[in-house]
């Protein structure tokens, strides 16, 4: 009895030093057939070990640090491979690890299996080449303050006369007003490295001038005609990897099927 309660109390720390394993097993692959170092940026939802509440994880400052330290730790001349999935979070964070990859003298791959959204689109414009599926998606780059689009608070006070608009919306709109300009100014820069002035300034526009919503998807075809190096040949391995990373699962599992390759033989 006290055997099968141990082993019960174990189960989750043994599956999880598996899954770890064959995480570790997978990027040492990954990296001896491409010659590069691998890095994954991978958020998940998550939950609570003891209330079993759900949590959602978003590009934070330890993200950046975490990040930066492997940049650190790989020569200048080996080339990156950075698995990205990720809805975006914090800006700092995305710029930093943005200028860490834009400022490493190797090749930079990033690869975006589902999606790169928001701060995790800025990361993908350090890349020299991104690898996309073709119903991936990343998203544009306007900035929240508040909860609220930059660009819509700033509408308001275009539109309203002074006297009818309360200070704090003021106070959002001036804040909207710098950060629009910077987030402009830090995707600019990053495309600069990649394409010509000008080509990378109109980009950088059209990624924050809010003509989307924030949660637009711009799919592989339309990010390559926007000017972005994108390609869809995502290799196997990558979406292995990332399959390695589960989402937790909350009760019955809202989608099913058998997990192996089919093909129009399949019997």
């Amino acid at each position: 009895m006290w055997a099968f309660v141990i082993f019960v109390l174990l189960q989750p720390l043994l599956r999880q030093f598996i899954l770890e394993r064959l995480r570790q097993r997978k990027i040492s692959q990954i990296e001896r057939a491409r010659g590069s170092r691998v890095i994954l940026l991978v958020h998940r939802e998550e939950r609570l070990t003891l209330l079993g509440l759900p949590i959602v994880r978003y590009l934070d400052m330890n993200d950046s640090e975490e990040v930066m330290r492997a940049i650190q730790l790989t020569d200048p001349n080996v080339p990156l491979d950075v698995v990205l999935h990720t809805p975006g979070g914090l800006y700092l964070a995305a710029t930093q690890i943005a200028l860490a990859l834009s400022g490493h003298k190797g090749k930079v791959t990033i690869f975006v299996p589902h999606y790169a959204m928001s701060g995790g689109t800025l990361i993908a414009l350090a890349a020299d080449e991104i690898v996309m599926c073709r119903h991936s998606v990343l998203g544009p780059l306007e900035p929240q303050v508040e909860g609220l689009p930059a660009v819509s608070l700033l509408r308001v006070i275009e539109q309203k006369p002074i006297a009818e608009i309360d200070d704090e919306t003021l106070v959002l709109a001036d804040i909207a007003q710098k950060a629009l300009a910077q987030l402009e100014q830090t995707a600019t820069q990053l495309l600069a490295d990649r394409m010509d002035a000008t080509r990378a300034a109109e980009l950088a526009k059209t990624l924050t001038n809010g003509r989307w919503t924030h949660d637009y998807a711009i799919t592989a075809a339309e990010a390559r005609e926007l000017g972005l190096p994108v390609k869809t040949e995502m290799p196997p391995e990558v979406l292995e990897l990332l399959a390695l990373y589960p989402q937790p699962i909350r009760g019955m599992p809202s989608v099913a099927y058998l997990p192996s390759p089919h093909s129009r033989n399949t019997k």
